[in-house]
């Protein structure tokens, strides 16, 4: 779909020269339309970083949250955000990497203050009930350890990235992750289910195409939006 192209290219765009460098004239270039014909599916190029940055967001906020209610232990507690932390980051390394190269972006709202307010979060659950400075020093260190690597090394596959970045998490703990749920067939979220059946993802893929947003094709299916982004790649 042309909206999705308009997006691919703009992260690659943005990535490579910077937001404040990168012209719509540029974006429309790169897909092969006329600017008038990139309007049309985009206001202005703030709405493209909203919809770029969106899902990364989202899904950043889902899993901090989850874990945070998902019960158990401190220890479960910090392993669940810290694994999602980086699951979602990995997800993500396009938009990592083009919010990283023009870091005003995560100094300028509305993206910064939800940027901050999930890195705060991040942060307390690392550091658990009760922690004093050492502790949320240490759980600060984790945190900031646990996204850089995934730009430095973006070209490395994601899974033993995310094995290499999860050991250095430990490391700086000194405490082995806890064991892993098997055999979960439901979501995380209440019991929904966290997939889409094949029929179900081509009508979401087409709502989506029709300009649905996330939420509401969420909603309709009663799926969490991290599945939404997931399963339609967005």
């Amino acid at each position: 779909m042309t909206s999705q192209r308009i997006l691919d290219a703009a992260r690659d765009l943005f990535a490579a020269r910077g937001y404040r460098a990168t012209s719509m004239q540029a974006i429309a270039d790169r897909v092969g339309i006329t600017k008038a014909a990139l309007y049309y599916h985009f206001d202005s190029k703030d709405e493209i970083l909203r919809r770029l940055t969106l899902p990364l967001l989202d899904e950043l906020e889902l899993v901090l949250t989850e874990a945070e209610s998902g019960g158990g232990g401190a220890d479960e507690v910090r392993w669940r955000a810290i694994e999602g932390y980086v699951d979602v980051h990995l997800r993500h390394r396009g938009t990592l990497t083009m919010l990283v190269k023009d870091m005003t972006l995560l100094v300028q709202a509305p993206v910064a203050e939800r940027f901050r307010a999930a890195i705060a979060l991040a942060n307390e659950l690392v550091t658990g009930p009760g922690g004093g400075l050492a502790q949320r020093v240490r759980a600060s260190q984790v945190v900031a350890g646990l996204a850089d690597p995934v730009v430095l090394f973006r070209d490395e596959p994601a899974e033993r990235l995310r094995e290499l970045i999860l050991d250095g998490a430990r490391a700086l703990l000194g405490e082995p992750a806890p064991p892993r749920p098997r055999g979960r067939a439901r979501g995380r979220n209440g019991g929904r289910p966290a997939v889409l059946t094949p029929e179900q993802l081509a009508q979401a893929r087409s709502m989506y195409a029709e300009g649905r947003a996330v939420e509401a094709i969420a909603a309709h299916f009663g799926v969490s939006r991290a599945t939404v982004y997931r399963r339609l790649e967005i």
